[in-house]
Formats: structure tokens, sequence, C-alpha cells
């Protein structure tokens, strides 16, 4: 039903009041029905959010007449918020304010008309978000919140008195309350705030659309800052000279596209959705046209197009920002102005061109603004006018400017400086000045991967890289990474780091593997940058082997001497390993913030460090096996000697109960631990179970010693999993008179450290009940799978590799992380007879991928392929079903 129809329906009387309900929320329903239609059909959203607002004045109009109509001198209707604005997409807040004159001129019959009003609103499924307040009220609101103050600048008139809504309007001016300098400088803390809930970063892999970064909030606040100033509910920015024509086209046309998302969120989930959620990017993609044959890429290509939308807003943002400050706060103040160079000078201790002509005169000068501002600590930024200049003038950094020797002198100068250089890049990114000048690196802005693994856009990832190597020269984050720290002093020259990290992700999506084709491109951005051979030779072995450290920490055992000395060989000397560990750290540290922890801390030490005694003992003479071994031992005995243990307590434990294969597989700390544990075990005591808070590589340790049973790795990982812990790596020895060692390193699934001694002790009962028998095994792990990962499925693949000392069959797993996938693998092993003696388990986002060093019954490796079939065939039936 239309609105003409309803209102002439109302205006005949006559009706019961059960029909008015009934036609009005049919005319709301049908209304918002076509509304959907008619976008999916094409008109643009920017129309009908416009059209919902109009329509909802009128139903609104029409309630109030219908409850209100003899009230309506002594009262007004007000839209507020985005109503106020006359922009409501399809689930919307309808903000309204019910303005009273004197508090005290309320009767109760008033009061039971308004609340007549108001139910009716929500009886027909409006669902305002109201508030009744009479002037004094609506002042003292305004006066303590500037939020009500925000809410009140968008106010707009429906019905009633418009004196009432006049004399508000005069009431709420700057010279009253919240001058332009204060309400600016409250609107830049909730920015501040706002921004810090999204990691200060719109690059998240599921942003939010209104309240990110770059937003729709942005927008407005710009709005807000500027009405405000001009005590105004309208305004033109481009008239009063805020924006250029061509600024103004280009905030009109992001607004634009942010609202046709939002549109086509809130139609698609039917309520008020403004977060890009996964299971909503690929529909969205397909909406706005983005095709591929491949989804995923589809939507990655969708999502730079919103990504680098949101950067050129947060662009404008500061951009409006900054020049507010400067013609609206400080107009009337007298400029303290010093001269910087020859092209340069400051205001106020921000930098400003001397001349409109700088740039396109002396091109260069593009990029000495940046190092000025690290040279010049008491710069705290750039002009808006000077912001301007730099991006109308992009179009100079051409092939000749990349060539300019000077050109590259500069770019080394900045990342060659004590200070700023993070600062200085993030700005340059911003101001597009980093994608002119390396080509490659603008076909990363924006871009992102469509996984779990991958939080942020290459860029992004990109300069956070830089930001955490930037870190380790510094004592303010000492405490974090101390030996980190102490390897950064060892650096020569830093800057060869970052130029690594600004390549090691530059050739994502360019097609072919990504190390290999980014290795050629630092390669020539070395030569042009005059590095010498052995320069561009580190820069480029770090991009082509920039995951060696990670994988080999995460998928190889790194208590084998082989492993070491192979990845030693592969990373050749000592200053190659200091530059790879470094970039290894800061790589793995930007890419998801919940993906550092302890564990992968201790990991990437541990495998240094191990790797730098190799340097020392030199690359000639590796480490026999049976010398760890002794080693091991004789660290053991003497920490277990510390603590009060003779020798022949210690010799009966390790000759009764261990062997070489453990003392091969475990720190001396560990084997001190589980001495003293098996020191006074007893049969009765089996399976014994312990649990340190805290072992060597930083994660929880738990220790079980009981008979041999081939189902405990998975009974053990099903207890885990169900409560929720995270395991990240499984040994399993098989020690003398029938007895096996198994030891977990664990940590929550946030992380953290397992530090309540309850919980600790949780852990250990549940593993015993399950052990003996006393609990059923939960083989299903009810622990509900995140939303995220169900859009992320990873095929179930197995593949069988061969242990270069033939002593173990290794199986590579990849799948979904899903809960339980642990267990169902150890119950695969049971099913098929294959004893397990080592996992390392690695979760990449939702993709799992899992080593376990296997062998048969006889204790040898698997050697028939139909008994590997049926191992495959069995764990592929097991985590492939629900």
């Amino acid at each position: 039903m239309k609105t003409e129809t309803l209102k002439h329906w109302v205006e005949q009387g006559g009706y019961a009041p059960a029909d008015l309900y009934q036609v009005f929320s049919d005319c709301s329903r049908a209304h918002q029905a076509q509304l959907i239609e008619t976008f999916r059909a094409g008109t643009p959203a920017a129309e009908l959010i416009r059209r919902r607002s109009d329509f909802t004045d009128e139903i609104l109009a029409m309630a109030w007449n219908q409850f209100l109509a003899e009230d309506s001198p002594h009262l007004a209707l007000v839209a507020v918020g985005g109503y106020g604005r006359q922009e409501l997409h399809p689930h919307s807040d309808i903000d309204i304010l019910v303005l009273r004159g004197e508090c005290a001129d309320v009767t109760p019959d008033l009061d039971g008309r308004l609340a007549g009003f108001l139910n009716f609103l929500w009886d027909i499924g409006l669902k305002p978000a109201q508030s009744v307040r009479c002037l004094d009220d609506c002042v003292e609101q305004a006066r303590g919140d500037q939020t009500v103050m925000t809410n009140l600048l968008e106010s707009r008139l429906i019905l009633g008195a418009a004196s009432l809504f006049e004399t508000l309007w005069s009431r709420l001016g700057p010279q009253q309350l919240w001058s332009s300098a204060e309400f600016f400088e409250a609107k830049l803390v909730e920015q501040a705030a706002r921004y810090a809930k999204y990691h200060d970063t719109a690059y998240n892999l599921e942003p939010n659309i209104k309240e990110g970064p770059g937003g729709l909030r942005d927008i407005q606040s710009m709005s807000w800052i500027i009405k405000r100033h001009y005590n105004t509910r309208s305004l033109n920015l481009v008239r009063e000279g805020w924006l250029t024509e061509a600024e103004y086209a280009e905030l009109l046309k992001a607004r634009d596209f942010l609202w046709e998302i939002r549109f086509a969120l809130h139609a698609m989930t039917d309520r008020s959705e403004d977060r890009l959620l996964f299971e909503y990017q690929k529909d969205l993609a397909r909406q706005f046209g983005v095709q591929d044959q491949n989804v995923n890429l589809a939507v990655e290509q969708f999502m730079q197009l919103y990504y680098r939308t949101v950067m050129g807003l947060e662009r404008l943002n500061e951009l409006l920002m900054q020049l507010f400050k400067e013609v609206a706060l400080h107009s009337d103040e007298a400029f303290v102005i010093k001269p910087v160079n020859d092209h340069f000078q400051s205001i106020d201790c921000y930098i400003e061109v001397l001349n409109p002509e700088v740039f396109r005169e002396h091109p260069l000068t593009i990029f000495q603004i940046f190092l000025l501002l690290q040279t010049n600590p008491e710069l705290k930024g750039i002009r808006a006018s000077t912001i301007r200049l730099i991006r109308q003038h992009l179009y100079l950094v051409d092939d000749a400017f990349r060539s300019d020797l000077r050109a590259c002198q500069l770019f080394m100068s900045i990342l060659r400086q004590p200070i700023g250089v993070t600062h200085q890049l993030r700005r340059m990114n911003r101001y597009g000045v980093l994608a002119a000048y390396i080509p490659a690196f603008a076909r990363v802005v924006g871009r992102m991967q469509y996984d779990l693994f991958h939080v942020y856009t290459v860029d992004e990832h990109t300069l956070f890289v830089i930001r955490n190597l930037r870190r380790f020269a510094l004592d303010a984050h000492r405490a974090d990474h101390p030996l980190c720290n102490e390897v950064f002093d060892l650096i020569g020259k830093p800057e060869l780091l970052y130029v690594a990290a600004l390549m090691h992700d530059i050739a994502k999506g360019a097609g072919g593997d990504h190390s290999t084709v980014g290795a050629t491109i630092a390669q020539e951005f070395c030569q042009r940058h005059g590095m010498s051979p052995r320069e561009t030779g580190l820069v480029c072995w770090l991009v082509q082997n920039h995951l060696l450290m990670s994988l080999t920490a995460q998928r190889k055992d790194i208590n084998d001497p082989d492993v070491i000395h192979a990845f030693a060989t592969a990373v050749g000397d000592q200053s190659a390993l200091d530059h790879l560990y470094l970039l290894t750290v800061a790589d793995i540290r930007a890419t998801n913030p919940s993906l550092w922890n302890s564990w992968k801390d201790a990991l990437l030490r541990e495998l240094y460090l191990q790797t730098r005694w190799v340097f020392r003992r030199g690359l000639a003479k590796p480490l026999e096996q049976a010398e760890k071994v002794e080693a091991v031992k004789l660290e053991s005995r003497v920490l277990l000697q510390q603590l009060g243990v003779s020798d022949s307590m210690i010799d009966r434990v390790w000759d009764t109960l261990l062997n070489d294969e453990y003392f091969l597989r475990y720190h001396p700390e560990e084997a001190a631990w589980h001495t003293i544990a098996l020191i006074n075990v007893k049969a009765d005591d089996l399976p014994l179970i312990l649990l340190r808070p805290v072992s060597q590589r930083g994660s929880a340790e738990v220790f079980i010693y009981a008979r041999q049973q081939d189902f405990i790795f998975a009974y053990a990982t099903a207890v885990l999993d169900q409560l929720n812990l995270t395991v990240f790596d499984a040994r399993i020895i098989t020690g003398n008179e029938g007895h096996v060692l198994h030891s977990y390193h664990v940590l929550e699934q946030t992380g953290e450290p397992i530090r309540d001694s309850l919980r600790q002790v949780q852990i250990c009962v549940k593993l015993r009940e399950c052990l003996t028998g006393s609990a059923l095994a939960p083989f299903k792990v009810q622990r509900r799978e995140s939303r995220q990962i169900r859009h992320f499925n990873v095929p179930t693949q197995v593949y069988f590799h061969e242990d270069a000392q033939q002593r173990y069959t290794v199986l590579e797993l990849i799948a979904t992380d899903r809960p339980g996938l642990l267990s169902k693998v150890g119950r695969a092993f049971s099913l098929c007879g294959a004893r397990l003696f080592n996992a390392r388990i690695s979760t990449i986002g939702s993709r799992a991928e899992d080593i376990f060093y296997l062998t048969g019954q006889n204790n040898q490796p698997l050697g028939d392929e139909a008994e590997m079939r049926e191992l495959k065939d069995t764990i592929i039936g097991l985590v492939g079903a629900s």
C-alpha cells in the first residue's frame, strides 16, 4: 500500500484500532520490500535511503496526528542522528526526539497520549530509538555528553511547534556550549578510541564499514566538526573552501560506494549489519559485478576495491582535520613561521611548501619532505595545502623520477634514519607516493588474501613488518623481544632488512611463487638503488627464503642435530641467520595479532641459538647423535644433582625406563623434570599425569607415563581439545619394560599460558579419567567450530615422505582445523596399527598442516604401499566425517 492510499484511508476514519495497527504495519513492510526489490534492480542506495526517510516522515506524521494533533502547538517531533540526515538504510535506527517546552508542563493526559503514540510506533514495527525531553533537559544532556550534542546537530523538524525547535537550536549554539575547539578535541578523542577498537587499521579481514577507520563514521565526523564550527545544519564543503571539486567528487563517490555495501548488507541479512563478514563477501562480490572463475579471487578483488576506497577516505579525513586545525582553530593566533630550507617552511611546527610550484619545478622535493620530517623532530606533520599538492603532483613520480640516482639516494636516506621510518612510510603509502615510486607495490595496496591467516592487506602487513623491525632497535620494546634487540644491535645496515621487508610479499597475486617473483623484483630495486652485489644478494636471498625459518621451526624436529645442520647449511652464515631471524619474527607478528605466542617465540629462539652454535662450531664438523645424547645426559645429571638426586637414583631411572632416543628429543630441563617424576612411580600410580605451567618453550607441558596403549594419543588429544587447549607439539617415546612417555606442549586457545592452578588440576584429572576408562573417550569433541572456519574449507590431503635417516615414515596432513582433528587422526593410527613417535602441529588460519613421524607395530617405517593407502583412506574417512 502506498502512503497516499494509507493517508486517504486514515482520513476517512471509521476503522477499528486493530485495523489501524495492521494497515500501518502492512504498509511499512510493503515499502521495505519494495525498496529492496528496487535496489536489486539497480536503483542507487543514495536515492533509496532518502525515500525511506521520506516514507518514515509520512508514517510518523500520520501517527502523530492520530494521537497528538491537539498537542502540536506545544510539542515538536524531531528526527535526529542518521534519520535527521535523511539517511535511512533498510534497518537503520529511527532516532526521534519528542520535544516539550517547559519540563513542568506535563499532565497525565499528555503522558498517556505520548505513551500511546510511541507504543503504536513499536506495534507497527518501526522500533524507534526515542527520547522525550523538555528544552532544559536537552541542553543539559548535550552539555554533559558530546554524543548527544552530535545527535542534535543532525536534528530536523518533522511536525509540531517550529518555534520550539528553533529555540532549542539557538540554545545549543557554540557560544553557549561545546565551542568549536572543544567539540573538535572531543571528536578527535572519540575517533582515536574508535580506531583503537579496530587495531588502528581499516584493513582487517572483516571490516566494519560504518565504525572502522575510513568508514562512514569518518565522513560524518568531518561534517559534524565543520557544521559545529559554522553553527549550521547544512554545509557546502566546496563553496566554503574545505575541499576542491575533485576531492568532493572523490568523497561522494566513496560515500555512495559504502552506502551501496551497507544497503546490500541490510537487505541480505534482514537486520542492521555493518560488518563485512566472510559469509557475505562472496555474495557481495557477485552483486557488485566482480567475477572470476576462482571465487576467492573475486572476493579479493572486491575487497581490494573496498580497501582502496577507505584509504582515500582516510586521506581526506586527515586532510580536513589538519585544515580545520589551521583555518578554524588557530586562524586568530599569530603563526610561528620558521624556514626549513630553500623549498619549505614550518608554520606552527607543520611543514609547508614556500610556493605552490615547488613540486612541479623540483620533483625530488616530493621525497625530500618526508626526509625533512625525520631529520627535524620538532615538525609534527604536513600542512593540509601541501598534502593536497603532493597528491596533485604524483604524476611526476614516473620512470624518469624512479631512475634518478638522487631520488634513489633520498629514498634510501629515509630508510637509514634513526627515527620516523615507519611513520613516513605509512604517510607515503597513505598519500600514494609509495605506490607511485614502486609500481609493484601499487598492485598490493589494498590487496587481501581470502583466508584466516593473513588478517591485513598486503601493504598494511608489510608496513607492520617494518614497524616490528624498527621496534627491535628500541629499548622501550626490549622486554618484548630481548634476543631480537640483541641481534638487531649486530646488524650493520638495517636498511637492508627494511628493503627485504618491503619486498617479501610484493609479488602476492602476481602469479607464480611470490617468493621467487619477489626476489626478482628485489634484485632490480637493489641494483637501481646502488647496493653492492653482496648486499643485493642478501636482500634477494631473504625475500626468496623468508619462510624458511618459520617452516623449519614449526614443521621439523629441531631436536634432531641433522635438521639443525641442514638448516644451517641452507642459511650459510651468521649474518644471514641474524637477518632471517629478525625478519621471521617481525613477519609472523605482523600477519595476525593472535598468531604470535610464547610457543612460536621459544621455537624460533631455540632454532636461532642452535644454528648459531653450529656456525661457531663450524659447518664442517656436524654434531653426531651420540655426542648430543651424552651432552644432554651430562647437563641433565648436573641439574638433578643440584636438586639433591643421587647418581644411583638417576641411573636406575635412565637404565630401566629411558633410552638414547629419549635423550635425542628432550632438553636437559625436560629430562630432569621427567626423571624426578619417575623416581618413585609405582605400577599402581599409572598412568602418571603431570603438568608444568611453563616449559622452556613458553608453553605448558603435559607429561604422561603409562603402559603402552596405541589409543593414548587419540584419547589425550580429544580431552585437550575438549578443554579448549591448543596442542603445538606431541612427542611419544617407547621406553623400556613396555611403557610409553607422552609429552604435549599446549596453550590456551587464546595463546595464553595456563596460569590458573585449578585449571591445571582439571586438565590432569580429565586426562586420568579418560585414560583409566572411568570416563568415555570424547572422540566426538563437542567444542563449537568457529564461525569463520565454516567459510574456509580445506580439502583433506595426506602425503607420505621418507625420513632421511629411514627411522620413520613421515606423514603430512593438510586439512581444515576443526575441533577433534588430532583425535580423529590418532584414532586412524590405532585402527591401522601405526605407532606415533612425534607430531608437529601447525595451524595457519583455518588450515592445519601437521607432520607425524610413524612406524608400524615392528617399530620400522611403513614399507607397504597397501598399508599406507589404508592409513590414508582411514584418515580421510574420519577427518572428512562431520
